[in-house]
This record gives C-alpha cells, sequence and structure tokens, in this order.
C-alpha cells in the first residue's frame, strides 16, 4: 500500500480528472433550458425541453457500454492509461459541443450532432468512473477504504458545483442576454478543453496501481474479463446483487437530490435563474463534507446500513420536501406589497412588420416577504386590429431573503441523503470483486444504476408531469418506487461485511 503522502497525490490525480469528467458531463443539464432554445425547434418549448432532457439521458443510457468497453480494456492493459483515454474523448466531445451551429442554421443536423456527441460523452464516463475508484481503493489500506474512496466520490457533486459555478460567472461577465440569446452560453463548454489539458498532464505523471502491476508480472491477469465477470454464476450473482441492492437506488437518489431538484425549482417553482443555481452551489457546499464523513463511517460501522438510510430517508422524504419548495415560490400564498409595488410599472411592447403583430406584457409584483414576480402574457394582433386571447409567455420569482434560505435548507438535506448513499459505494463495489475483473465487474452494475434507473430522472419524472391529471409531485413516484424496491433487495440480501474479495 501507499504511504499517506503516496496516496494523496493518487487521490488528487485520479479526482482532478474525474471531476473534470462529471463536469463536462452536467453542463449540458445545467443548460439544459438553453440547449432546448437553441438545438431543437421552439415551436413547442415543452416538447423542446422534453427533446433536450432526452437527449441528456441518452449520454446516461451508453454509459453501461462504455463500462464494458473501458472496463475490459482497463482489466486487460491496466488503470491508468483507459481512464486516461476516457479523459481525453470526453474533453473534445464537451468541446465539440461548444462549437455546433444552432438549430436555425443547420436545421435538424445540431440536434443529430449534439446527441452523437452526447453519446460520447456517455461512453467516456462509463469507463471513467470504475477506473478512478478502482485505483484509488487499490492503494488504499483495506481498513480506510471507505474513507479514501470518498474523496473519489466527492467529484460527481464537485463537477456539479463547478459546472453550476462556471456558468454562473460567464453568465455575468457576458451578461444575460448574451449568454441566453448570444453565444455566452457555448463558453462554459469551450473552456473544458483547457481544464482536460491540464489533467492529462496530471495524469500521465501518475504509476499503474500495485495491485494490477502485482497481477500482471505475475501473469495472473485475465484474458477475457466480460466471460469471466458475466459468464460465471457466483460473480455474475454479485453483479445483480450490486446493481439492484444498491446502485439502482443510489442512482435515483442522487439525481433527484440534486439534478432534478434544480430542474423542479426552475421549471415547476419558476424560480430566477441564478437565484436558483445559486441555492443549489449553497446546498452542494454546505453538505458536501458529508461524503468524507459517510465514507469514513462506513470503515467502522459498515457500508450496507449507512447506504439503506440513504436509499429509506429519500421515500420517505421526497414528497412532503419538494411540496415544500413548491410553497415557499407559490405567489398565491403570498400578499402583495401594495405600496412597493406603486413604484413598478408594468412593461409593454409590439413586435412585427407588416401584417400580423405580437403584443408582450410584462407585470412585476412585489410581496410582503420581500419576493418578486415577474408574469409575462403575449397576444396577436392582426392586421385588422382583432387580438388573441393572452398566453401565458413566461414566469420568473425572485424570493426574499427567507424564502431562498429555506430552499437551501431543503435541498441541503436532500444532498445529505446523497452522501449517505453514495459516500460508501465506491468502497463497497471495489470490496465484491477481485482485482483481475473489479473494473470491468464493478463498473457495469454502477452504470446500469446511476446511467439508466438514475440518469433517466429528470426526464421521466418530467414526462410524468405532463400526463393528464398529474401534478407538480407526480414525477416524484419513479425515484421513489426504484429507491423503495432496491431498499427492500438490499436489506433483506447485502451483507454489512467486506467480501472475501475485500484484501484481494
Amino acid at each position: 500500500m501507499q504511504s499517506p503522502k503516496g496516496i494523496w497525490k493518487v487521490i488528487t490525480a485520479s479526482s482532478v480528472g474525474t471531476l473534470i469528467e462529471w463536469y463536462d458531463f452536467y453542463i449540458f443539464g445545467s443548460l439544459s433550458t438553453i440547449i432546448a432554445q437553441k438545438f431543437f425547434p421552439a415551436a413547442n418549448p415543452t416538447a423542446a425541453l422534453l427533446s433536450t432532457l432526452a437527449t441528456f439521458a441518452a449520454g446516461f443510457i451508453v454509459r453501461p457500454f462504455g463500462a464494458l468497453v473501458f472496463g475490459r480494456l482497463g482489466d486487460l492493459i491496466g488503470r491508468k492509461y483507459t481512464f486516461l483515454l476516457t479523459l481525453v474523448l470526453m474533453g473534445g466531445s464537451t468541446f465539440l459541443i461548444g462549437c455546433i451551429p444552432s438549430y436555425a442554421t443547420i436545421g435538424a443536423w445540431a440536434p443529430a450532432l449534439v446527441l452523437l456527441l452526447r453519446l460520447l460523452q456517455g461512453l467516456a464516463l462509463g469507463g471513467e468512473y470504475g477506473g478512478a475508484a478502482t485505483y484509488v481503493a487499490e492503494h488504499s489500506p483495506a481498513h480506510r477504504r471507505g474513507f479514501y474512496t470518498s474523496w473519489i466520490q466527492t467529484t460527481a457533486t464537485l463537477g456539479l458545483f463547478v459546472s453550476v459555478g462556471v456558468i454562473l460567472a460567464i453568465r455575468n461577465i457576458v451578461g444575460v442576454d448574451e449568454f441566453t440569446n448570444g453565444n455566452g452560453w457555448r463558453y462554459p463548454f469551450l473552456l473544458s478543453i483547457v481544464l482536460v489539458i491540464v489533467s492529462i498532464f496530471i495524469r500521465l505523471k501518475m504509476q499503474e496501481s500495485p495491485l494490477f502491476s502485482k497481477l500482471k508480472s505475475e501473469g495472473k491477469t485475465v484474458k477475457n474479463p466480460l466471460k469471466e465477470s458475466f459468464g460465471k454464476k457466483e460473480n455474475f450473482r454479485m453483479v445483480l446483487l450490486a446493481l439492484f441492492g444498491a446502485t439502482m437506488g443510489q442512482g435515483v437518489i442522487w439525481y433527484t437530490g440534486q439534478f432534478y431538484a434544480q430542474q423542479f425549482i426552475l421549471t415547476k417553482c419558476f424560480v430566477e435563474y441564478e437565484q436558483a443555481n445559486t441555492i443549489i452551489l449553497i446546498s452542494l457546499a454546505i453538505a458536501t463534507p458529508f461524503f468524507i464523513i459517510f465514507g469514513s463511517l462506513s470503515d467502522k460501522i459498515g457500508r450496507k446500513h449507512i447506504m439503506l438510510a440513504g436509499m429509506l430517508l429519500g421515500v420517505l422524504c421526497y414528497r412532503p420536501i419538494f411540496q415544500e419548495l413548491y410553497e415557499t415560490a407559490d405567489l398565491s400564498k403570498k400578499v402583495e406589497n401594495v405600496a412597493a409595488m406603486q413604484k413598478l410599472e408594468s412593461v409593454s411592447s409590439v413586435a412585427g412588420g407588416v401584417g400580423d403583430s405580437v403584443k408582450l406584457v410584462t407585470v412585476s409584483k412585489v410581496y410582503e416577504d420581500g419576493s418578486q414576480s415577474k408574469i409575462s402574457t403575449r397576444q396577436q394582433i392582426s392586421s385588422k386590429g382583432v387580438v388573441s386571447e393572452p398566453v401565458n409567455a413566461g414566469k420568473e420569482i425572485q424570493l426574499g431573503s427567507a424564502g431562498k434560505w429555506k430552499m437551501v435548507g431543503l435541498i441541503t438535506l436532500m444532498v445529505l441523503f446523497v452522501t449517505m448513499v453514495y459516500g460508501p459505494i465506491a468502497a463497497f463495489l471495489v470490496e465484491l470483486f477481485p482485482t483481475r475483473i473489479r473494473y470491468t465487474s464493478m463498473s457495469l452494475p454502477y452504470h446500469i444504476g446511476n446511467g439508466v434507473f438514475g440518469g433517466l430522472v429528470p426526464f421521466i419524472a418530467t414526462l410524468i408531469t405532463t400526463v393528464p391529471g398529474t401534478d407538480h409531485l407526480s414525477g416524484l413516484w419513479y425515484p421513489i418506487g426504484v429507491a423503495a424496491l432496491c431498499f427492500v433487495i438490499g436489506l433483506l440480501y447485502l451483507s454489512n461485511k467486506p467480501g472475501k474479495n475485500a484484501e484481494q
């Protein structure tokens, strides 16, 4: 095993690259509402958003294939060079998304190219995580494996944190109009190439995992990782148990507590874009250290109970928490501040040339709790002066201080659930499988659980809320159902003690 100084070099080198890959992957989700406008037909905004979320989800669906391809390479040629390759593939794909012309310029080629690059991102991430987690675990002493691997676990949330932070910074630098309607939204994608070059330089200096090097020097590396991982009954049983008893529930908890929460306060609560993302940033900053706390705790009391507790809390608390988020921004529950509103004016503009024109009216209001709202309506005016019924063109709410910090508290609570299931899971997965097939065996259940079940949360949950008869909370039944099923299977079949492969 590494010396304390050596293990921190390993963790730093692995974490920097993994963080950048998560940053690259999550920029797309963080900018989904803008990407919907740029790369899909604008006639139906809801359909455009769903198309964007489906494209976002496609990157998750192919992650298991990336796990198979790069997991096999990792078990054949080594951990270091495999996840160096995934970094280059991810960074290049992200950079190119920032270069694609809009739908208005190249038509249907725009969403097609975005989808292709999104699929390449998913393949790359499918090979990255398993390699980084395995690499750190194989440098770690067994009694501290949960603690050391939990640092890798922080990179997923920190990647989201950095992506949101970079987006807000660039938005402020270039201005809201340039960022939303011009090319400012492209800069976070283009910036990734600089981050990737720095990470490649760091990773080139890394040494191969000592456990894998020993295996290779003894001529004991596996010739067919896929066959041994999934063709042998006992190992395949562990793959299925890892998926249905751990990673499936962990995936939906992760994406509900962070990504769907972000989507919910933007599209259901209509919180102003910058304030919504600031709320997410503060929540992530508060809760992120708990990945380390729960990872370290799992070394002492075991992984199972901590992970299952996080799932159960999500099952029991999601609907009350999301309802509180909704009510915090609900205008019908707010009292208007008449004195303050007398200083505001409605803004009206008419656009159009010969023939029909469009009248856009924006009404601003102020409330007693310090909140403000802007509600816009659009009317069609024909050349004969006939005015159509007003159509909702947008709503934006700026929360008062109390409402903002209430949302921070609620989302922080959900991110704590995430840290409970995600902090210990890398050590848990590594300990299930022997070194010779570890990269392949742990990567597949992780990326099915996270990529398919977890990554589909924003799309499926949003889609459910569009079905007649549903409400703003109906989408939560998907993650609640998956987490509940995983909790039951994990409770019945998972062991709280490391398996026989923990020391291998």
